[in-house]
């Protein structure tokens, strides 16, 4: 390998008339540079002179190269003698128009460092040249800048698409940190007025996010994390009338209800004449509490006002129309619209996490992002580290306060239930919201906030409570399971054999010609006795009038069309319903014609044939050859459930039909609520249950009268 040539060679190159010498010093100093103290000799040598006026002189690749040189010393913290006004006034030049891709990204980055320069390394230094200040001058004379900064995050070139985000991120992190209190909100409204946050949308749902090494990746997470400090910060704003933005929001909101002249009533009752004095209740008509509104923004500060000010010119006529509807309801009946908007800010603000949001928007942490982009990839959790659905904070603040609002009218709620509605809406958002992905678009949102209903808040509520269970007491709720489920499965096992003990009639074929069969299983569970006759009897024969029978240790399997789509769900059996539309296992007859018996269903039983003299086995046999025993035609299907599953319990199986392995699921979580209850068994009705189980119906119980209670039964946080 050649040796690299010296600090004195590459600044002789750079200061030389050949345009291939210069273009060859910059292309090694790029890489050269990284060194430390390689970079040192270079600034020991005068090269630093050198290399800007290759940055300023030069066109084409030679000067993308200058502009990368530079960058690399400056971000060794080296060589900002060497970056002046007309330094960054040409970079900036570079960035808005010019149309070599390279040349762009390197001016990009060169801007980076400027506004990212810390501010204690630039006064020790005595420059200016730090923060949005120092390229100021530079946008006075390039108004689009920042206009073509953002539509640079369109470019088909994802490393010019990271430099704009990082140039992006920088001014955005430097104006809050760095610019006044008045300064910055207008700033990042300047930025949002451009399109940033659609711009960074669409890479968020894009496939470069899913480039962990990518610096776009970490351009997106760490906009991301500055989005959650200017709403943090938003918030933090305490609300003051004195100010002129503040009192001019206030106004908005007033001016946006439509308010119509007040006439106050003569002596005599009758409306007056019209004046121009405000109506006495012109903030609680709004939905205030008070007369004085300012305080009730000082748990959502500043962020709460612009939310607010955002729905009324968003939804001017739904506004206007939403306070005439409530000027008519009795006052305990008025849902509070500007309370209400107050209260889905902070439902927001904590289903986004921003109080925790911790140092996701400090200077030097890019590298623990792109740590937490390799480990949100390897975990398969990319869909939760991006969030594009913050970015669209007043589209989420708009259908929310609707939904509230909606959700309101539906309770028929009062004042008193303020509290009650807003935990639904924030169970609402927690599902609809938390349950999007990356590439969620925001109307679609929307509409499910839209039509999200009572109903559906009561059944997240109950599964959140489930959750939460399971996450406090999952490791014991798995052994209590494990230990129900083998309870219930012997319960049923034992009400199985029970009617197998009980013996049953079946037609001795599928069309019911050849006669009936009754079966019957031998008080020691080791036989089925049966018996074929002409006729179906009106009584059950006794076990010594069915001569023949089938030893149950010959019988190796059994098989079944019993078809489990047409099974009853055990609520249904539980409440005794057998007249649904859909086919159960109580007791639904199997017949295809009345009064005839034919079915289609059949029971299988394969074994072993009994040795006798007639059969034999042949040379090439080890073993009897498995045949059919006995064939079973259940002309219900819940017989046939209770046959099917009762022989394979008996052969030690598991059962197979919906109806059994429901009802088992049913006992198990029955039992398991028992025990966190802290019920005895003996409280259960047990006679009941079995009753239910064989699909009887069970009388309801009377319910208790509600005589000496005051109020309504509040479940889940709604009145029932």
């Amino acid at each position: 390998m050649d040796n690299p040539p010296s600090p004195s060679t590459l600044v002789s190159n750079l200061i030389s008339d050949s345009a291939s010498a210069r273009k060859y010093a910059v292309f090694k100093l790029q890489n050269l540079l990284s060194d430390p103290s390689f970079a040192d000799a270079f600034i020991a040598a005068d090269g630093l002179l050198a290399l800007r006026d290759a940055v300023m002189q030069t066109t084409g690749n030679t000067q993308a190269y200058a502009l990368g040189s530079l960058g690399v010393l400056l971000e060794l913290g080296v060589g900002w003698e060497g970056v002046d006004a007309l330094v960054i006034e040409k970079a900036v030049a570079l960035a808005v128009g010019h149309p070599l891709v390279n040349i762009v990204r390197n001016a990009l980055t060169l801007l980076v460092l400027v506004v990212s320069r810390p501010l204690e390394g630039a006064r020790r230094s005595g420059s200016s040249t730090f923060g949005f200040r120092a390229i100021k001058p530079a946008l006075d004379h390039h108004p689009n800048f920042l206009e073509s900064l953002v539509h640079r995050l369109s470019a088909s070139d994802h490393t010019l698409c990271a430099n704009a985000l990082q140039l992006v991120n920088a001014l955005m992190r430097d104006a809050v940190v760095n610019g006044g209190e008045l300064e910055w909100p207008r700033f990042i409204k300047r930025l949002q007025d451009l399109g940033v946050i659609g711009g960074v949308g669409m890479l968020m749902r894009g496939d470069a996010a899913n480039d962990a090494g990518s610096p776009l990746a970490t351009a997106i997470l760490e906009f991301q994390g500055l989005t959650k400090l200017l709403l943090r910060k938003w918030k933090e704003v305490r609300v003051n009338v004195e100010l002129h933005e503040h009192k001019k929001a206030l106004k908005t909101i007033h001016l946006a209800s439509n308010p119509q002249p007040f006439s106050p009533p003569n002596s005599d009752g009758e409306p007056g004449r019209k004046t121009r004095k405000h109506h006495p209740e012109k903030w609680r008509r709004l939905g205030f509490e008070t007369e004085s509104p300012a305080w009730e923004f000082d748990e959502t500060g500043y962020l709460g006002m612009m939310d607010l000010v955002d729905f009324t010119r968003r939804n001017a006529d739904t506004y206007q129309r939403i306070l005439m509807e409530q000027s008519m309801q009795p006052v305990a009946q008025r849902c509070p619209v500007a309370r209400a908007s107050l209260s889905v800010t902070l439902v927001l603000y904590e289903h986004f996490e921003i109080e925790g949001s911790g140092g996701e928007e400090g200077g030097g942490h890019r590298t623990s992002l792109q740590g937490r982009v390799f480990e949100a990839r390897a975990s398969g959790n990319l869909d939760r580290l991006y969030r594009p659905l913050l970015l669209q904070w007043g589209r989420l603040h708009t259908a929310a306060l609707n939904a509230f609002i909606r959700l309101w009218k539906v309770a028929g709620a009062e004042t008193a239930d303020f509290y009650k509605i807003e935990e639904v809406v924030r169970i609402v958002v927690e599902r609809i919201v938390g349950g999007t992905t990356r590439k969620t678009d925001v109307a679609t949102v929307e509409d499910e906030l839209r039509s999200a209903s009572l109903e559906n808040a009561r059944k997240w509520q109950m599964e959140g409570l489930d959750e939460v269970n399971e996450d406090a007491w999952g490791p014991h709720l798995v052994q209590i399971r494990e230990q129900l489920h083998h309870e219930s499965l012997q319960f049923m096992k034992e009400q199985r054999v029970r009617c197998l003990l009980q013996g049953s009639w079946f037609p001795a074929s599928g069309s019911g010609e050849a006669g009936w069969r009754y079966v019957r299983l031998s008080h020691n569970r080791r036989h089925l006795h049966y018996r074929t006759y002409v006729s179906r009897g009106t009584d059950s024969p006794a076990l010594g009038d069915l001569p023949e029978k089938l030893d149950l240790h010959a019988v190796t399997s059994v098989d079944s069309n019993v078809s489990a789509s047409s099974e009853q769900p055990p609520t249904a059996l539980l409440n005794g319903d057998n007249n649904s539309s859909t086919d159960t296992l109580t007791d639904k007859p199997l017949l295809h014609e009345p009064g005839k018996a034919s079915t289609n269903t059949k029971i299988t039983i394969i074994g072993h044939p009994p040795a006798t003299k007639s059969y034999k086995l042949t040379p090439l046999q080890t073993s009897p050859v498995e045949t059919v025993l006995l064939e079973l035609y259940p002309q219900t299907s819940s017989l046939a459930s209770e046959w099917l599953d009762g022989l394979l319990l008996l052969l030690n199986q598991q059962p197979i039909t919906k109806d059994t392995t429901n009802l088992v699921a049913m006992m198990e979580d029955w039992g398991v609520r028992l025990r966190m209850l802290n019920l005895r068994w003996e409280d259960v009705d047990w006679e009941a249950l079995e009753m239910r189980v064989k699909g009887e119906r069970v009388e309801g119980r009377e319910v208790p009268g509600r005589e000496g209670l005051e109020g309504g039964f509040w479940f889940g946080g709604l009145e029932t």
